[in-house]
C-alpha cells in the first residue's frame, strides 16, 4: 500500500489544510464504523504506540495508539497552527511534525523565501525526511500553499525546490491558491510535477453563486442537520465570521476526490502517480484545470441528485470550472475523469463518447481520456465527479497575471520591500517575467494547431 504526506505551508494552506483532514476522517469513520486501522486509512494517516515505557521497562496502561496525519504543517506565524493545536483536531498531528515562528513573513516573498527558507532548511528537511521513513511505499508530497503573503508563497516555493533536489523520483503535487493582484512569479513551472491553481477570484464568484441560490430559494432552504459533507469549519456555520472557509472547503473537497482512490478501493482505481504520467505530455505544461461536480451542494443544503448524464455535463460546464475559463472553448492535451459511486464503466464510456464531439484535443492524442472509479462516494452524495484537465484556457489566467505583474513592476511600486532582503536581486523579477512569457509562448503554439491538418501541424519547440 502506498503513502503520501501534505505539507501544509503558510495560513492559506494550514487551513484548506485542517479542512481536508477534518473531511477525510469524517469519510473514512462512515466506512470503517468499527474504527479498524486498515490499508485505506494508512495511506494518509499511520498509527502511533502512546504506551509510555518506565524506567523499569514497564508499559503504562490506558490508551493504546492514536491515529497521526501524515503531515507537516509549517507557518511562520504561529496563530492558525495553534487554532489547531487547540481545535477539535488537536490530537490528529504529531506536534514533532510542526515548524512555527512568531514573526511571520511581512507578506513579503523574499522574507519567505530568502530568510526564513534558509534559517529553518535544515528543519524542514528533518520533518520530511521523517515523514518519508514512516512511509512504507511513498507515492508523493502534497503541497498546499498559497501564493499570495510571504510564507505561503515565499517558503512555499523554497520547499518545492527542497523536495526536487532531495526526493526527485517522488512525485510533487501542489494546490495553489493565487490572490488577485501578485508580484510573486516565481517560476513554478520548474519545481512541480503537477500544479492545480485556484485563482481567489473564481472561488469568490462560486461561493457567491452558491449564496444567490441559496436565497432564492432555487436550491431549497433546508440545511441537513447532521451532513458530513462540509468541515466543522466549513462553509455555511461560519461563513459570515471567516468569509475563506467556504472557498477553502471547496478546495478541500477537490482534494478529498483527488485522493479517494488512494484511500479506497475500486473496480477501476487510478494510482496517484498516473494522474501526472498521463495527463503531462510536457513537463513545463502540467497546470490543470479542475471541476467538480455535484459543486452547488457543498453548502449541505437538501436538493435532489442530479442525474447521471448530467453529472457529466455539469463537469465541462463552464460554471463547474474552479478557474474562470471554458475549456470547451479551448485544446485539451488530456482529460481525467475521476467518479466516485455506484458508477459503471459502460456508463462513463457513453457519456466520454457523447461529449466528445463538443470537446477540441491535440491531433496526437485524440483519445487521451484517463478514468478512475471508486465506489466509495462522498458523504451525503450518490456519486460524484472530479474532471482534470490539461488545457490551453489557462493562457489568458497567466496572460492577466503578467499584465497586473507588469503594472506594478513599471511603477517600481513595492519593490525596495524585496530588494532591501539580502539576497533579492531585480534580476529575479525578469527572470521570473521571462519564464511566465516562455510559458504563454508554448500555449499559443499549441492553440495555433487548432483545426490544423495533421500532415501541416510544426514541430514543437516545447521545453523537455
Amino acid at each position: 500500500m502506498t503513502q503520501s504526506v501534505v505539507v501544509q505551508v503558510g495560513q492559506c494552506g494550514n487551513q484548506i489544510g485542517c479542512c481536508f483532514w477534518d473531511l477525510a476522517l469524517r469519510e473514512h469513520a462512515a466506512v470503517n464504523q468499527k474504527g479498524i486501522y486498515d490499508e485505506a486509512i494508512s495511506s494518509f494517516f499511520r498509527n502511533v504506540d502512546t504506551r509510555v515505557v518506565g524506567d523499569g521497562g514497564s508499559i503504562s496502561k490506558g490508551k493504546i495508539c492514536s491515529l497521526k496525519a501524515r503531515a507537516v504543517l509549517i507557518d511562520m506565524e504561529e496563530g492558525v497552527v495553534n487554532e489547531i493545536l487547540q481545535g477539535p483536531l488537536r490530537d490528529v498531528f504529531d506536534t514533532k511534525q510542526l515548524i512555527t515562528d512568531i514573526s511571520g513573513s511581512g507578506n513579503n516573498w523574499a522574507v519567505g523565501h530568502r530568510v526564513f527558507g534558509s534559517l529553518y532548511q535544515d528543519q524542514i528537511l528533518e520533518k520530511l525526511r521523517k515523514s518519508a521513513e514512516h512511509c512504507d511505499c511513498l507515492q508523493c508530497f502534497f503541497i498546499i500553499h498559497s501564493m499570495g503573503g510571504g510564507t505561503g508563497s515565499g517558503l512555499g516555493t523554497f520547499l518545492l525546490k527542497m523536495l526536487e533536489d532531495e526526493f526527485p523520483e517522488v512525485y510533487r503535487f501542489v494546490t495553489s491558491i493565487y490572490p488577485s493582484v501578485e508580484y510573486h512569479l516565481y517560476p513554478l513551472s520548474l519545481i512541480a510535477s503537477l500544479l492545480m491553481f485556484f485563482p481567489r477570484k473564481s472561488l469568490f464568484d462560486i461561493i457567491s453563486k452558491i449564496d444567490l441560490m441559496v436565497n432564492s430559494g432555487k436550491l431549497g432552504t433546508t440545511v441537513k442537520p447532521k451532513s458530513l459533507v462540509t468541515s466543522s469549519s466549513g462553509a455555511l456555520k461560519t461563513r459570515h465570521k471567516k468569509p475563506f472557509d467556504a472557498m477553502n472547503n471547496i478546495v478541500a473537497n477537490l482534494l478529498l476526490n483527488l485522493t479517494s482512490s488512494a484511500r479506497f478501493e475500486g473496480s477501476l482505481n487510478m494510482d496517484l502517480n498516473e494522474i501526472s504520467m498521463n495527463l503531462v505530455p510536457f513537463p513545463q505544461l502540467h497546470y490543470l484545470v479542475s471541476s467538480l461536480t455535484p459543486l452547488y451542494t457543498l453548502t449541505d443544503v437538501n436538493i435532489p441528485p442530479r442525474r447521471l448524464d448530467q453529472m457529466f455535463s455539469d463537469a465541462f460546464s463552464k460554471d463547474h470550472q474552479l478557474l474562470r475559463a471554458d475549456p470547451k472553448h479551448s485544446l485539451y492535451l488530456a482529460c481525467a475523469l475521476m467518479v466516485r459511486g455506484n458508477v459503471q464503466i459502460s456508463d462513463v464510456r457513453r457519456n466520454i463518447e457523447r461529449l466528445k464531439p463538443s470537446l477540441q484535443f491535440v491531433s496526437w492524442n485524440q483519445e487521451g481520456w484517463k478514468t478512475s472509479l471508486c465506489s466509495i462516494p462522498p458523504v451525503g452524495h450518490s456519486h460524484s465527479l472530479l474532471a482534470l484537465a490539461n488545457n490551453t484556457c489557462v493562457k489568458p489566467t497567466f496572460m492577466e497575471l503578467k499584465e497586473r505583474f507588469m503594472r506594478l513592476y513599471k511603477k517600481k511600486a513595492h519593490l525596495h520591500h524585496y530588494l532591501q532582503v539580502e539576497g533579492m536581486e531585480e534580476s529575479c523579477f525578469t527572470e521570473a517575467v521571462s519564464s511566465l512569457s516562455a510559458l504563454i509562448q508554448e500555449y499559443n503554439q499549441l492553440d495555433a494547431t487548432k483545426n490544423m491538418p495533421v500532415q501541416d501541424l510544426p514541430r514543437l519547440s516545447i521545453a523537455m
